[in-house]
């Protein structure tokens, strides 16, 4: 596959990139020129990544040749090798990722559907294990919003989750999630169902050809609820945006300063009215609305069962596991693999 691993073409792609910031009128727009540098250091921490692999490869082929079988060099060097073919696996793993938003950082929303306080906790658990696989995947996560539940779990969260290719990993994970378990807040320890909805944007800049005119929002401001000590409840710093033209609301209450929520609330909102006209110019709108389908049965992406059995299913590509406390610490790589596998589902707008 020709991706960003065509060693060639991303050389060639940087050199490019490169004589374009040296050419007069480049810093005439800070924000373009950023945007561009940027770009050159992504393109070269995976140009790098892919040196130092290679060199590492060699090092431990050498190596080969010198050391005695059953020593502690061999054990050592069988270790070097194990961790060679994790690293070569992710390096094949990110070819896939080849779409024109992919290398972007990512704004993932989590809403609870049906079910009231077992989906509210289940919105809490799907929470928990995004942020673990975040932290397997060493990226870094900054908490947008987080309304608590009533009882238990939350009402809606919104995570940014940044670094390299980000959004071209997490957007596998948009649409409802299924979980099937004996529920603990049920007294007769009956089998429940609950549902969640995960939407993945991608992050976009603020000179993006994106236009919020004034006339089309309100900004309302409020006291935050939650956790959050004396400030948090003393204070009008939470903000909410309504778009009317789509109807989008978005909100954002984990900072102190009144500003900085503003600013992270017309970044969801800018990221979700771009993932809006990449539907329209795509000319999938019509289809897209058509295909949006209810936080309930029969609608989910994947199923999560603890109870009567043990497995997490992903329906769009049959890939499934029993080990579901791995799946709920973070390790779910192996159904956004199978997922940006199938040419019909990676490049679709999700």
């Amino acid at each position: 596959m020709r991706g960003i691993f065509d060693l060639d073409g991303l050389k060639t792609k940087i050199a490019a990139l490169e004589k374009k910031s040296t050419e007069e009128g480049f810093w005439n727009n800070n924000q373009s020129a950023q945007a561009v540098l940027k770009e050159i250091a992504a393109h070269k921490r995976w140009l790098d990544g892919h040196g130092k692999l290679a060199r590492e490869l060699n090092d431990t082929l050498e190596l080969l040749d010198i050391i005695e079988p059953g020593s502690s060099d061999a054990q050592d060097l069988g270790k070097s090798l194990d961790h060679l073919d994790e690293q070569l696996h992710k390096l094949e793993f990110a070819t896939m990722l080849s779409g024109p938003d992919d290398a972007r950082n990512a704004i993932m929303t989590i809403h609870p559907g049906a079910g009231g306080t077992e989906s509210q906790d289940w919105a809490e658990m799907l929470f928990r294990m995004y942020n673990r696989w975040a932290e397997r995947r060493e990226f870094e996560v900054e908490l947008l919003d987080y309304q608590v539940g009533e009882e238990a779990g939350l009402k809606s969260a919104t995570l940014e989750i940044k670094g390299d290719y980000a959004y071209g990993f997490a957007k596998a994970e948009s649409g409802v999630h299924r979980l099937v378990r004996i529920s603990p807040f049920d007294a007769n320890a009956r089998r429940h169902t609950s549902f969640v909805s995960v939407h993945v944007f991608p992050e976009v800049e603020e000179n993006a050809d994106i236009e919020i005119r004034d006339d089309d929002i309100r900004i309302d401001t409020y006291r935050s609820s939650g956790a959050g000590g004396q400030h948090i409840n003393k204070t009008s710093s939470a903000i909410r945006i309504t778009h009317f033209p789509t109807g989008i609301v978005v909100t954002c209450q984990t900072e102190r300063s009144q500003y900085k929520n503003k600013d992270a609330a017309f970044a969801v909102l800018r990221a979700r009215l771009y993932q809006l006209k990449r539907e329209e110019d795509a000319k999938k709108m019509e289809k897209f609305e058509k295909s949006k389908k209810k936080i309930e049965w029969g609608s989910q992406i994947r199923s999560y069962v603890f109870h009567p059995y043990n497995m997490v299913k992903d329906h769009r590509t049959d890939c499934e596991t029993s080990n579901v406390q791995a799946v709920m610490d973070g390790d779910i790589d192996r159904f956004i693999e199978s997922y940006l596998s199938d040419p019909e589902l990676k490049d679709q707008v999700v």
